[in-house]
């Protein structure tokens, strides 16, 4: 498949805009002219990201919408053709986590993980396909997490959604190849902004030097790099994962193994007790 060239006459809707990592995306983006649809909630969230991406010389508009809910997934794509008239990359960057240990967590909030990390993509692509189908021209870009390639302790609702959208994209990439429309998937490790800046201040410690972490501006760097250069799969880490990924697939075992002893479980042991008011250890 061919990469899309992205133009200055292309719109660009992005989710969770107004998070930690959605700001750097945006900027990425912005710095290229597009037109983008910023989407995030709560709507005072999306006021610095937009106004931010107008100073950059962009057209941008904010879209407020709860993607739990069906009827705002609708409604958000009605109203970004409305503003716009199409939408020539679509980047499903919203997401949420609950770190617990997995039978106190509440059916809604197992759910509420499920609706914006999964379904709000799977629904929101869905949406738009037709009309990229019809111009032959799109891209969908889903950001997961190493957390779907690893399974780490208590994150069974998040990790089970960043695992389903790495095989949603391997199955668009499979059904419209050679259509004009696209997919990739961004995999990144522990990135300084957003989830892992609120995990690291629950727990009052950075993860294991094993673990490390990577700058927002990388993986933003990826989701550019994924839509021009048509890739199914980027991992975004700052060590090589992918030879060890390998072999936890070829062995489970040594790939549970390996997440316990590069102190991924550790981590979130830590979170869940400072959560519970206990000291880590």
């Amino acid at each position: 498949m061919a990469g899309v060239k992205i133009e200055t006459s292309d719109t660009v809707m992005i989710t969770g805009a107004s998070g930690g990592l959605g700001i750097h995306i945006v900027r990425a983006f912005a710095q290229r002219g597009v037109r983008l649809a910023l989407v995030g909630f709560p709507a005072a969230e999306l006021q610095g990201p937009c106004a931010e991406a107008k100073r950059l010389g962009c057209e941008a508009e904010a879209f407020p919408a709860d993607l739990r809910e069906q009827k705002n997934r609708q409604e958000l794509v009605r109203a970004v053709l409305q503003r716009f008239g199409r939408v020539d990359v679509l980047v499903n960057n919203a997401g949420i986590e609950f770190t617990s240990y997995y039978h106190q967590l509440g059916e809604e909030q197992i759910l509420d993980v499920l609706r914006v990390n999964l379904a709000a993509p799977m629904i929101l692509t869905r949406l738009l396909l037709p009309r990229m189908l019809e111009r032959k021209r799109g891209h969908v870009v889903n950001i997961s997490s190493l957390a779907g390639k690893s399974g780490p302790a208590f994150q069974e609702s998040y990790s089970a959604s960043k695992a389903a959208l790495i095989a949603f994209t391997a199955s668009l990439r499979g059904t419209y190849r050679d259509s004009g429309f696209s997919a990739s998937v961004i995999v990144p490790g522990f990135v300084d902004a957003g989830i892992y800046s609120a995990l690291k201040a629950r727990a009052g410690r950075r993860a294991s030097w094993l673990l490390g972490s990577m700058p927002p501006e990388a993986v933003a760097r990826a989701v550019i790099r994924a839509v021009e250069r048509d890739r199914p799969e980027i991992i975004v880490n700052h060590l090589p994962v992918r030879p060890l990924l390998a072999l936890a697939a070829w062995s489970p075992g040594f790939g549970e193994w390996l997440t316990d002893k590069t102190g991924s479980n550790d981590f979130f042991r830590s979170v869940v007790k400072a959560q519970a008011g206990q000291k880590p250890g």
